[in-house]
């Protein structure tokens, strides 16, 4: 026994003995201690936690060489090799991780909606809430800074840019056609229904090197990626009838709605500016098809649409007004399939059909134009390390336009039309320094056959962080853009468009508050000229056009300071100027007013099962040329005044009443004037008033979901 007792004794002291002693702080960046760090020898169970001064101590059984582990949360992870004998009193120090909510984001002229957006200024139901939007996408829109509101024609224009500088996307895939077909002074909207549409980025300048060919700003809309209840709704209104429905079965879902829209009624309630033959009707819908793999989801968005409007347009340089009867046809397909390949890889790739045709009958003859687009995309992306992010990828667009004019008078027909390819691809990184700092940094190269050029446009931005509520990003861009259809189809020989952007921004987002702040300049290049009023084909192209554009925008929305009122106020200034089309010097364009303000609330009544809405847009006059006078473009019309209402009552959980109306000061607005083209006998041109098709607008609709959990609704959709 006494043998065992001295064999037991001298194997524990050479156990003892074995042991090492491991020391040393965990320190950040800037050598401040770190508490509450996990240390410890991988594939062991040895180690420590860092006391309040960062210090560690622990011993082992392990020689030689080890690999050291240090965790801590928001931290990234340190491995790294030490010698077991020599490792006392060491320093470690660690980076913070960027993986984190309050890691910077480059905001510098991006707006961002939707459930993943980390700074979200708008949500999807705004889109839909927004008294006077009536569910129109780019309604909602224009009550944020940097649009400007182009009644007479309904589409999107931001800082100082035309509405065709805009390109929309869905789930990443270009729309070539996202407006419905009009006529002069008749206002469109967008094709695409929100209600299909779970997030949306909006961004006014500096946008990615993923997007090309726009030379003002993208929209970029995402459909759902997952419907998770088969539910149906039903719409009751007076412009029409709406019907949804959403299917769910294993690792499949499929959602559709549909709407014919008459506006017969409210044309016959509501006094009109203007002489309708056949008022707008249109039958439209969309569907998403979805599909998850085990690492990706796959998707497929249709849309379709055809509409027509006959209308009498007045002129004052015509005894009788002019008749123009549209028929549009439109469809939209793209497929897309997201996806990990492994290894920190993602894939994502899709493809998109457009078709659009217009069949116009005018008073001097008939239009009938056709356009089919493509659009194929690949983009892969790889977080190199934590703090870099590599993005590349490739863009090929075909575009075929074909139109001919027949001529009322003589059966003269002429034919117009071009076929042009884009080839493109674009890298990009992203790299943060740290959580407070980040920098993005890519180009793009493209080539367009039918223009037979190749252009190359660098992109640059920078965010840094402040405090851990506010930020500062700085943008820079160049960005270019092939001139627009009505001018392609007549000439060849012309050259993209660019403009330059510059823009800083300040963004301020804590405890549902959010402020920006932005300042922008904006340098065009290369705009076309063209020497005759009419735009005719014997007009004479030339890419001699230069211009500019900077100003301010400001924004604010609250949901906290009042319960149950959540609202936001815009602000835009603008300074801009143009030499472009037949302009004879340089002048504001007649689209832009200087000075906008709009303001949005939402109150929820809960007394009343009602949600109250109010939307009040402002913008100072417009330009308009008065050939009474010398100074070209230098009239300008008296301000705009736009105050709109909306009101959504619960009847119960699933029906809904909803009621709105626009304009309820009927405010007579003006957005310019025609002119005669001869002086009368007093030497005076004469004029006529460009005013909306009607003052107001008024909507009524029943809204009923069928559902089995009995509790969801439209109100979100309103």
């Amino acid at each position: 026994m006494k043998t065992f007792y001295s064999f037991l004794f001298f194997a524990c002291s050479f156990i003892t003995f074995a042991q090492t002693e491991i020391s040393g702080i965990v320190v950040d960046q800037k050598n401040r201690p770190l508490a509450g760090a996990n240390i410890y020898i991988d594939g062991t169970y040895d180690g420590a936690t860092t006391d309040e001064n960062g210090k560690f101590s622990f011993t082992t059984t392990e020689t030689g060489t080890q690999t050291l582990v240090i965790t801590m949360i928001t931290y990234e992870d340190l491995k790294m090799p030490i010698d077991v004998a020599n490792c006392k009193d060491k320093t470690f120090a660690l980076r913070e991780s960027m993986n984190t909510l309050d890691t910077v984001i480059i905001t510098a002229g991006t707006f961002d909606a939707g459930e993943k957006a980390r700074v979200s200024v708008l949500k999807p139901l705004d889109i839909v809430t927004t008294a006077g939007s009536n569910a129109n996408i780019v309604a909602a829109l224009q009550t944020l800074p940097g649009t400007q509101t182009v009644g007479e024609d309904g589409r999107l224009f931001v800082r100082g840019g035309e509405a065709d500088e805009t390109q929309t996307f869905v789930d990443g895939i270009r729309v070539a056609q996202p407006y419905g077909s009009t006529t002069a002074n008749v206002p469109t909207r967008g094709r695409f229904s929100p209600f299909l549409f779970s997030g949306m980025s909006f961004s006014t300048g500096g946008y990615s090197a993923e997007y090309g060919e726009a030379l003002s700003s993208v929209l970029l809309l995402n459909t759902t990626d997952e419907a998770t209840e088969e539910k149906t709704d039903i719409s009751l209104m007076t412009v029409g009838l709406g019907l949804a429905n959403t299917q769910v079965w294993k690792n499949n879902s499929l959602t559709f709605n549909t709407a014919y829209i008459d506006l017969a009624p409210y044309q016959k309630l509501i006094p009109q500016n203007v002489s309708w033959n056949k008022p707008f009707h249109s039958l439209s819908g969309e569907a998403v098809y979805r599909h998850t793999f085990n690492n990706g989801i796959f998707k497929l968005y249709a849309a379709f649409d055809a509409s027509e409007f006959d209308i009498n347009q007045e002129s004052i340089n015509q005894p009788s007004p002019r008749r123009v009867d549209l028929n549009n046809n439109n469809f939209y397909l793209n497929a897309s399939y997201k996806g990990n390949l492994g290894n920190q890889w993602k894939l994502f790739t899709g493809l998109a059909y457009g078709y659009g045709q217009n069949d116009i009958n005018i008073y001097s003859g008939k239009v009938f134009n056709v356009e089919n687009s493509n659009h194929l995309k690949v983009k892969v992306n790889k977080a190199l390390t934590d703090r870099i992010k590599l993005t590349f990828g490739a863009d090929y667009f075909i575009t075929k336009f074909d139109e001919y004019f027949q001529n009322s008078s003589d059966l003269a027909r002429y034919d117009y039309g071009y076929d042009a390819n884009i080839a493109a691809a674009y890298v990009e990184t992203d790299v943060f320094f740290s959580r407070k700092l980040a920098m993005k940094v890519g180009g793009r190269i493209s080539n367009n056959d039918y223009l037979n050029e190749t252009v190359f446009t660098p992109r640059l931005s920078v965010g840094y962080k402040v405090s851990k509520a506010g930020q500062f990003s700085l943008a820079y861009g160049m960005f270019s853009q092939a001139p627009r259809q009505d001018y392609l189809k007549f000439a060849d020989y012309l050259s993209s468009e660019r403009a330059d952007h510059y823009i800083l921004n300040y963004q301020y987002n804590k405890d549902r508050q959010t402020f920006r702040a932005e300042v922008y300049f904006k340098d065009y290049a290369d705009l076309v000229k063209y020497n005759d009023a009419s735009g005719a084909p014997v007009t004479v192209y030339n890419n001699n056009g230069t211009g500019y554009a900077k100003g301010l925008d400001i924004f604010w929305r609250d949901n906290k300071s009042i319960k149950n009122l959540e609202y936001w106020v815009s602000y835009s200034f603008i300074d801009t100027k143009r030499d472009y089309k037949n302009f004879p010097t340089e002048a504001t364009p007649s689209f832009v007013a200087d000075q906008s303000l709009s303001v949005v609330g939402k109150w929820w009544i809960n007394k009343w099962k009602s949600q109250v809405s109010i939307t009040n847009s402002f913008s100072t006059g417009r330009p308009y040329n008065n050939p009474n006078e010398s100074t070209y473009l230098g009239s300008k019309t008296k301000g705009y005044n736009n105050l709109s209402l909306g009101w959504a009552y619960l009847i119960s959980q699933q029906k809904i009443l909803y009621f709105s109306a626009s304009n309820v000061l009927a405010t007579q607005n003006v957005f310019g004037y025609e002119y005669a083209n001869t002086p009368n006998a007093n030497g005076m041109y004469d004029r006529r008033a460009i005013r909306p098709t009607a003052d107001q607008f008024f909507f009524v609709g029943f809204f009923w979901t069928i559902s089995d959990n009995k509790k969801d609704n439209q109100l979100n959709n309103l």
